[in-house]
C-alpha cells in the first residue's frame, strides 16, 4: 500500500491534484509540496518582478527625470509636454487662452486677440500660462521621463530571453528546488537594492537584474511535470502557471494600497515609502526559498534530482536549435506566443503608468485597473486550456488551431478597442474592454498548451524553451518599437493590436500530414497514441 497522501501511479507520480491536501511530511507528500511551492515561488517572482512599475512615477520623481523638473515651466515655458496638457479633474489647460501652432505642432500658448490695454504687456504675460495645471511629474510620450520608463520597461524583459532558454540545462544539472532557490534570492537581492535607485541608468539596470526572476516560469512547469502522471498534468501545469503568474497583477494592488500609501498617510514622503516598500517582496521572496530548500523534495521518490526519471538518454546540444528552428511552424508559433503572453508583460509594464499619465487617476484607483488585467489568470488561463481540449474534442487537431486563432483575433478586437478610449470618455469604459482583452490574452496563452506538444515531439523541451522565450522577446518588441518610439497615448495599443492579428493570421501555416491544420483534415493516418497522449504531454507547454 502507498505511503503517498496522493493517489499514485507506478512510477510514483499522482494521478490527482488535491489542492488543499498539504499535510504529510516530505516523502509522504512530495507531489503537493512541489505544486504549492513551485505555484508560490511563480507568483513571488512576478510580485518582485513588476513590484516598481506602480510606483514608477514616485521613482521618476525621486530621481529627477519628470519633465518639470528637468525644465521648470517658469525657465521653459514652451515646452511641448506642457502645451498639451490639460487637468481633466478640473478642466484647466496650460495655455489659458489656447495653442498656437505651426506647421501642424504646437510652439506657444495662444495669445489672446483683445486686451483691456494691448500695450500691458505684464498681465499678458501672467494670464498667458498657468504652470498650476501641470501635474506633480508630467511624463506624457516625447519627455525623457517616458523615455527612460520605457527603456527600463524593455530592460526588465529582455534579459529573462536567454535565461529562460538556458535554464532548461540548469535544471537537469543542479534540480528544480536548488534553482528555483537560486533564482529567488537572486531577485530579492536585487528587489531589495533597488531602494538605492538614484538616477536613470540605476533605475535601468536595476529593472534588468530582477527582470532575470522572471525564468522562475521554466521550473514551475518542469517541477510539476516530474510530479504529476499524465491524466492530471496538463490541470496541474495549467493552474501552477495560471495562479503564479497572478503575480504581476496582485502587485500593483498590493504595493500601493498595502504598502506605499499607508506609509505615506502614516507620516513617510513619498520617496522614503516607495524605497521601504521594496522590502516586503524581497524579504517574500527569501522565505520562500528557505522554505523551498527546506521542506521540498526534487523528484517522488527522493531529495536530489536525478535526470533518468525523464527518460534521457542523449546530453542535449545546441544544434537541437537549429534543427528546431528550420521548422517554419515552430517559428509561428514562437510568435503567435509572443502576441500573448509578451502583449501580458507588455502590459504589466504599461497600464498603471497609463492610467496614471492618460486618464490622471490617483495611484490606488489607477493600481486596481492595472492590476485587474494580470488577476484575470486567475481562470483565464485555464479556460484557454479547455477551449483547446474540447475544439480537439470534437473537431481533431484543426480545432486546436482554430481555438488558437480566435483567441488571438479577439484578443486583437479588445485591444484595438482599448487603444480608441481617450480619456474624453469614463474610465469604466476602459476598463470594461480592458477585461475582455484581458481574457483573450490568456485564452491564447492557454490554447498554446494544446499545440506546443505537437510542433516537434523528439525536441519537445528545446521546442517549449523557444516558445516561452519568445514571449519575452514579444515584450521587448512591442516595447520598443511600439511604446517607446511612437510618441502618443493611444498609437501604440492599436499598433499592437496590428501585430497581434499579423500573427494570428498565420494560423493557417499549421498544417501536419497525420494531423491536419485549418482547412485540412489530416491525409494520413495518425501514429497510434501512447498512453501518456498528446494531452499528457503539455505538461512541458511553455507558458
Amino acid at each position: 500500500m502507498s505511503h503517498y497522501k496522493c493517489a499514485v501511479d507506478h512510477k510514483n507520480m499522482a494521478t490527482e491534484l488535491p489542492l488543499l491536501r498539504v499535510c504529510g511530511s516530505a516523502s509522504e507528500n512530495p507531489h503537493m509540496r512541489a505544486f504549492w511551492a513551485s505555484t508560490i515561488s511563480f507568483f513571488l517572482a512576478f510580485f518582485g518582478w513588476f513590484a516598481l512599475t506602480p510606483v514608477v512615477l514616485e521613482v521618476a520623481t525621486s530621481i529627477g527625470i519628470c519633465e518639470n523638473q528637468l525644465f521648470p515651466p517658469e525657465k521653459f515655458p514652451n515646452r511641448p509636454a506642457y502645451l498639451s496638457y490639460k487637468d481633466l479633474n478640473s478642466g484647466l489647460t496650460y495655455c489659458s487662452h489656447g495653442v498656437r501652432m505651426k506647421g501642424g505642432q504646437a510652439v506657444d500658448c495662444e495669445v489672446p486677440t483683445k486686451l483691456d490695454d494691448p500695450s500691458d504687456l505684464s498681465e499678458l504675460n501672467v494670464d498667458l500660462y498657468r504652470p498650476e495645471a501641470l501635474a506633480e511629474c508630467v511624463c506624457t510620450p516625447g519627455t525623457t521621463c517616458r523615455s527612460v520608463i520605457s527603456k527600463a520597461n524593455i530592460a526588465s524583459v529582455a534579459g529573462t530571453i536567454l535565461l529562460r532558454i538556458a535554464l532548461g540545462t540548469l535544471l537537469e544539472r543542479f534540480g528544480p528546488v536548488n534553482v528555483q532557490c537560486s533564482l529567488m534570492v537572486f531577485g530579492a537581492f536585487w528587489v531589495a537594492m533597488s531602494a538605492a535607485i538614484n538616477s536613470s541608468w540605476t533605475y535601468i539596470f536595476f529593472r534588468f537584474c530582477i527582470g532575470l526572476v522572471g525564468a522562475a516560469f521554466v521550473t514551475n512547469q518542469f517541477w510539476c511535470s516530474l510530479m504529476f502522471a499524465p491524466n492530471v498534468i496538463g490541470t496541474a501545469n495549467a493552474t501552477a502557471a495560471g495562479w503564479g503568474n497572478t503575480g504581476g497583477g496582485a502587485t500593483q494592488i498590493f504595493m500601493i494600497s498595502v504598502l506605499f500609501k499607508p506609509m505615506v498617510d502614516a507620516g513617510l514622503t513619498e520617496d522614503a515609502a516607495w524605497r521601504a516598500s521594496m522590502a516586503f517582496p524581497a524579504m517574500m521572496m527569501i522565505s520562500c526559498a528557505i522554505m523551498m530548500k527546506c521542506l521540498c523534495w526534487n523528484m517522488p521518490t527522493g531529495k536530489h534530482y536525478d535526470p533518468r526519471i525523464t527518460g534521457k538518454t542523449q546530453s542535449p546540444s545546441m544544434w537541437d536549435y537549429w534543427e528546431v528552428l528550420k521548422d517554419f511552424r515552430v517559428v509561428v508559433m514562437i510568435f503567435q506566443y509572443s502576441a500573448c503572453f509578451g502583449c501580458e508583460l507588455a502590459m504589466n509594464n504599461q497600464l498603471a503608468t497609463h492610467f496614471r499619465t492618460y486618464f490622471q487617476l490617483a495611484a490606488s484607483d489607477a493600481s486596481y485597473l492595472a492590476g485587474s488585467f494580470g488577476m484575470m489568470n486567475l481562470f483565464a488561463r485555464s479556460t484557454g486550456g479547455i477551449l483547446s481540449d474540447l475544439s480537439y474534442k470534437y473537431f481533431g487537431f484543426p480545432g486546436r488551431i482554430w481555438a488558437q486563432f480566435l483567441c488571438l483575433t479577439m484578443e486583437s478586437v479588445f485591444l484595438f478597442a482599448f487603444g480608441n478610449i481617450d480619456n474624453s470618455k469614463p474610465w469604466y469604459l476602459a476598463l470594461a474592454l480592458l477585461v475582455g482583452f484581458s481574457l483573450f490574452v490568456q485564452m491564447a496563452e492557454g490554447t498554446s498548451y494544446g499545440m506546443v506538444p505537437f510542433m516537434n515531439r523528439e525536441q519537445l523541451a528545446v521546442v517549449s524553451a523557444l516558445v516561452g522565450a519568445g514571449g519575452n522577446v514579444g515584450a521587448v518588441i512591442t516595447g520598443y518599437f511600439f511604446y517607446d518610439l511612437i510618441e502618443d497615448e493611444l498609437l501604440p495599443f492599436r499598433v499592437h493590436a496590428g501585430y497581434v492579428l499579423f500573427w494570428a493570421l498565420l494560423s493557417p501555416c499549421y498544417y501536419w500530414p497525420d494531423k491536419g491544420g485549418m482547412f485540412r483534415g489530416p491525409v494520413e493516418q495518425s501514429p497510434q497514441k501512447s498512453p501518456e497522449s498528446a494531452e499528457s504531454v503539455a505538461s512541458s507547454a511553455t507558458e
